[in-house]
This record gives structure tokens, C-alpha cells and sequence, in this order.
């Protein structure tokens, strides 16, 4: 069965919706699945129904699209549409897989879809047949290629791009794709979020500071304020 992409539409303009649902129904993979008016409408429909791709205004009242996305880490790929420039590097920092202005012709929206296919098919979580040892698959240089889970000590966001570090590895590895998308695949106790630009794993930790942590290699990784929390409880080695 050929998969479909699961779209919501957040603007707060009907004529943004119209112009999007359009955009959508070329495609057959591509499915119209909910539209919220609001930021507010939009979290509850997060909340309570799954999506593959979000499309985000970003000026809206109460709710902005920005912090919309710096308040759902773990969100759809998010593909920001806006009638404004000014807010591009928020939303590339907060991992939005394209930024496209208004009015949204059919080739920047069809090549957006693109990079968000990309992503979506090119990075996957799967088990090993032998071991159960969960790796992550990315695509290079027209290759696959895999990194065990546990050999990963922490992904740096790049806006668009994540950075992996492994112990396995000389130098970081540069893959497509976001930490809020990647968060979701790789649900498990050894890796948590530690900054709005660094997930770890735990198990790579050697100790804990108010505002930063320090990893097994020795790399220092700032710690946001909101995780703190999260480290708390965390045992370390």
C-alpha cells in the first residue's frame, strides 16, 4: 500500500487554506486531513490526531507560529508559509523543513514537498534481525548507510540538517533531517532532549552542571533551562 502524507493546514487566513488544499489535491500521496484558524485550534488538533506534514503561518494572534514549534518539539515536518521574511532563521533553528512565501506558487510548494519526503523516507528507525540492536538508516552520497543507536553519543540540529557524533566514528556525520522528527523514532530511555539544538545519550554522560552537561568525549553540550528538569533524577556514571 503507497503511503500518504497526513497534512494539516494552521493560517488564519481562509484564503491561505484554499490556496494549500489546492496545492495538496495535485498530489495522490498527499491527503488534506484537518485545518485550524489559530495556534490554540492547532494545538488541540496535535493533541488529538497524528499528521505526517504541518503547514504553518506565522503571524497569527494569541499563538504565533514560532512558538508554536518551540512549544512542540516532537511535531510534524513543518513547512513554514508566510507572507513575511523576517522570521526565516527562527524557523530553520526550530528545525521547519521549508520556508515559503506568499503567494505559494506550485513549484516552490511541489519542492518542498520534495525535501520533506526526503527526509521522511531517507531517515528510519528499524531492528536489527540479529541482535534487536536499533540503528538509524540515512541516505548518503546515494547510499544507505547505518549507525547503531547505541553508538551515537549526541545529534546536533543544523536547522534543516542533524549532526551525529559516534564513538565509532572520527568525525560527525551530516544527515537531512530535524531533532523534533528524529525525537519521535528514537523513543527510549537512553536518549533525551537536552537543549532545543541537542539530543544525548544518557549513557555518554559523565557529568551535570546547571547549564551545561559533559559527554564521554569530553564535549561540552549546553543545557536548556525547560530540560533541566530532566537530568534532575538522571543517574550518571
Amino acid at each position: 500500500m503507497a503511503l500518504t502524507y497526513r497534512c494539516l493546514i494552521i493560517d488564519d487566513e481562509s484564503p491561505a487554506h484554499k490556496a494549500l488544499i489546492s496545492h495538496i489535491s495535485k498530489f495522490d500521496d498527499l491527503e488534506h486531513s484537518g485545518s485550524a484558524y489559530s495556534g490554540i485550534e492547532a494545538l488541540k488538533m496535535l493533541n488529538e490526531n497524528k499528521y505526517d506534514i504541518i503547514f504553518l503561518d506565522i503571524n497569527m494572534p494569541v499563538i504565533s507560529g514560532v512558538e508554536l514549534m518551540e512549544s512542540q518539539p516532537n511535531r510534524p515536518l513543518t513547512i513554514v508559509t508566510t507572507a513575511y521574511s523576517d522570521f526565516a532563521l527562527s524557523a530553520y533553528q526550530n528545525d521547519a523543513i521549508d520556508y515559503l512565501m506568499k503567494p505559494i506558487s506550485f513549484e516552490k510548494f511541489s519542492k518542498a514537498i520534495e525535501k520533506a519526503k526526503t527526509y521522511h523516507s531517507g531517515n528510519n528507525i528499524k531492528k536489527e534481525t540479529n541482535n534487536s540492536e536499533k540503528v538509524l538508516s540515512y541516505r548518503s552520497n546515494g547510499q544507505t548507510i547505518d549507525i547503531l543507536l547505541s553508538d551515537i553519543l549526541y545529534i546536533e540540529s543544523l536547522g534543516n540538517y542533524m549532526k551525529l557524533y559516534s564513538c565509532k566514528l572520527k568525525s560527525p556525520t551530516i544527515i537531512y533531517g530535524s531533532l523534533s522528527s528524529i525525537s519521535s523514532e528514537i523513543d527510549c530511555t537512553n536518549f533525551i532532549q537536552v537543549h532545543r539544538s541537542y539530543i544525548v545519550n544518557t549513557r555518554e554522560i559523565i557529568s551535570v552542571t546547571f547549564k551545561s552537561l559533559t559527554m564521554s568525549n569530553n564535549e561540552v553540550i549546553p543545557v536548556g533551562r525547560k530540560y533541566q528538569i530532566l537530568l534532575d533524577n538522571l543517574a550518571i556514571r
